[in-house]
C-alpha cells in the first residue's frame, strides 16, 4: 500500500513538472513571437501572416489595438480547435492566446520607430524570431491562434509541415494587405517575412524531433543492448551478421534514437568496447512507439 501510494506521488509530481515545463517554454516561445511585432514588424509596417498580420493590417489603417482585434478573433477559432483537436489543446492555445494578446496590447508608442532602418533585415529578422518562438510553442503541443490552428488540424490528420500549411494560409492575407495599405513594396516585405517564419519553423522542428538510425558491431553487445533499454529507454533489434574477411559469426545490434540521444550513447558504446564500429544514419521519418504517430 505504501509502495503504490509513493508511486502516485512521484507519478503526479512528474506530471507536475511536464506542465510546469510545458507553459514555460510556451511562455518564451510566445514572448518571442509578440517581440517580432513589437520590436520588427509593426514599426516597420510590415505586414506579415496569420491573424497577428490581419490585426496588424487593421492596426495600420484603425489604430485599433492589435492585442484586442487579435483576441476577438481567435475567440472563434479556438472554440473550433477544441471540438477537433481535443480539450488539451484548447486549454494550451487559450492560454496562448490570452499571453500574445497581453503582450501585444503593450502600448506601440515605446517602440515608435523600428530597431533596424532597413525593412527587408526587418522583415527577416521578425520572421526568424518569429518562427522560433512559434516552433517552441508548436513542441509543446501548444498553438499561437489562428492560422496555426488551421495548420495543427490539418497536420493532425496528413503528413504535411506546418509550415508550408501556414504558408498557403498567409499568402491571402498578406496579399489582401494591398487593399489596405496601398504599398507594394510592404506587401512584398510581408511575403519576405512569412517565407523566413515557414522556413525557420520548419527548421526548428526537424531538427528538434530529428532521428538517427544506428548499427553497432561489438563483441560486447549484451552489454550495450542492456545500457540502450534500460538507459535511454529506447528498442534494440539484434541482427546475425557474418564477416565476410574473417568468416567469423557476429552480432549486430541495430536502435533508432532522436538525434540528441546519440551522444550519450556513443560515449558509454566507447567505454564499454573501444575498438566498436559504430554506422550512424540520419532517418527523414521514424513512426511508432516513442516516435511519431501514423497519419492517414
Amino acid at each position: 500500500m505504501t509502495l503504490n501510494l509513493q508511486e502516485m506521488v512521484h507519478t503526479r509530481k512528474h506530471k507536475v513538472r511536464t506542465i510546469v515545463l510545458d507553459y514555460s517554454i510556451m511562455l518564451i516561445g510566445l514572448s518571442l513571437y509578440a517581440l517580432s511585432w513589437i520590436l520588427f514588424l509593426v514599426p516597420a509596417r510590415i505586414t506579415g501572416g496569420g491573424i497577428s498580420g490581419l490585426s496588424a493590417v487593421i492596426f495600420y489603417s484603425t489604430k485599433i489595438p492589435i492585442g484586442l482585434t487579435f483576441f476577438l478573433i481567435n475567440v472563434v477559432l479556438v472554440a473550433i480547435a477544441m471540438k477537433i483537436l481535443g480539450a488539451s489543446f484548447g486549454i494550451k492555445t487559450i492560454f496562448s492566446m490570452i499571453v500574445l494578446s497581453l503582450l501585444f496590447s503593450i502600448p506601440q508608442s515605446l517602440f515608435p520607430e523600428a530597431i533596424i532602418k532597413d525593412n527587408f533585415l526587418s522583415a527577416v529578422l521578425g520572421g526568424m524570431l518569429g518562427g522560433v518562438g512559434i516552433g517552441l510553442v508548436f513542441s509543446r503541443g501548444g498553438s499561437t491562434g489562428g492560422t496555426d490552428i488551421i495548420a495543427m488540424i490539418i497536420n493532425k490528420y496528413h503528413n504535411i509541415s506546418p509550415g508550408r500549411i501556414i504558408m498557403y494560409c498567409d499568402v491571402i492575407i498578406i496579399g489582401s494587405s494591398f487593399f489596405l495599405l496601398h504599398s507594394i513594396d510592404k506587401m512584398v516585405y510581408g511575403f519576405v517575412s512569412m517565407a523566413v517564419v515557414s522556413y525557420t519553423l520548419d527548421a526548428y522542428l526537424s531538427g528538434s524531433n530529428a532521428s538517427a538510425q544506428i548499427f553497432i558491431f561489438s563483441p560486447k553487445y549484451e552489454e550495450i543492448a542492456d545500457f540502450i533499454n534500460n538507459e535511454t529507454l529506447r528498442g534494440v533489434t539484434v541482427l546475425d551478421g557474418k564477416g565476410w574477411y574473417t568468416q567469423e559469426n557476429v552480432k549486430v545490434l541495430l536502435t533508432i534514437v532522436r538525434k540528441k540521444e546519440t551522444s550519450i550513447i556513443f560515449r558509454k558504446v566507447k567505454e564499454i568496447d573501444p575498438d566498436a564500429f559504430i554506422s550512424m544514419a540520419s532517418v527523414m521519418g521514424v513512426y511508432g512507439q516513442g516516435f511519431d504517430k501514423i497519419k492517414g
